[in-house]
């Protein structure tokens, strides 16, 4: 890279060191890289049940913004102690939304939004470690996640009709419907019931199961897993996975995956390891 280019680069050739030393800053989520290039983001507010604040939506948007460009192989969320993963705003912190405008508050919806937003748009795995409940809002965050791994403690309600409001928050809707169906998404939606580890992980909602406490290390564990394979084809899995998603078009899907094919192929680890398979094969 020349020293022009690399002159004007600053965001995305900032070391990891560098943006965990900024993202620590954070008062509501904490951030430890457990091998490297897997870190975990935890919320970090246990005596609360790690419940969400105004100014942990910020946190998110703000953090999830500046792992755009880190130098990952894969982000864990969980939920610090090991007792809750998120339930949802607190409770306490409803007054706060009481005395704000319109547009105060259509700023906040925003800036929450953008959390989630930010999360699904990280090229790279996003494996969330659920142990206890992740309700409402802590519901939304385990859904912007790639895969969700919990434990036998862990829960999942989507139980917004229950305090007045509607599922329609933070992508939740959406997220939820393609996980499991539009049938059982209006179930859980309609009643705001919750559903157990064992249930979650038979319909979906839950990709693995994991023991009691041992979430956490078992996402870690998974990550390293899916480090192992080159950086370059992973963030293109990852690309061709979150667009086709949202692509209703068969041709279009096709594309993006010939597309993805096409420059994945030129990526140096890419030919090496084709190169192995290769002289193996004869």
């Amino acid at each position: 890279m020349s020293t022009a280019t690399s002159h004007w680069n600053r965001v995305s050739r900032r070391s990891l060191a560098d943006v965990l030393g900024e993202l620590r800053t954070a008062r509501t989520l904490t951030f430890d890289e457990h091998r490297l290039g897997i870190v975990v983001m935890s919320v970090n507010r246990p005596h609360r049940a790690n419940s969400q604040t105004v100014e942990m939506f910020g946190e998110i948007a703000w953090a999830t913004a500046m792992l755009r460009n880190a130098p990952l192989r894969a982000l864990v969320i969980t939920g610090a102690g090991g007792k809750a993963f998120c339930t949802g705003f607190d409770l306490d912190e409803v007054d706060v939304l009481t005395r704000m405008s319109v547009s105060e508050f259509t700023d906040l919806v925003e800036t929450a939004a953008a959390g989630s937003t930010g999360l699904r748009a990280l090229p790279y795995p996003v494996i969330a470690a659920v142990s206890g409940p992740a309700a409402g809002g802590g519901l939304s965050l385990a859904l912007a996640a790639d895969i969700r791994l919990a434990d036998h403690t862990a829960s999942f309600s989507a139980g917004f009709v229950r305090v007045g409001l509607s599922i329609g928050e933070l992508g939740t809707s959406w997220n939820l419907v393609r996980l499991i169906g539009p049938g059982r998404a209006a179930e859980l939606a309609f009643t705001g019931r919750t559903v157990r580890a064992v249930e979650a992980q038979r319909i979906g909602l839950a990709d693995r199961l994991a023991e009691t406490g041992s979430a956490l290390d078992a996402a870690i564990e998974l990550a390293e897993t899916i480090a192992e394979n080159s950086d370059d084809s992973t963030r293109s899995t990852k690309n061709a996975l979150v667009r086709n998603l949202e692509n209703n078009s068969f041709r279009s899907a096709l594309e993006m995956d010939t597309r993805g094919q096409a420059l994945a192929l030129q990526a140096p680890a890419t030919r090496s390891a084709l190169r192995k398979l290769q002289e193996q094969s004869q």
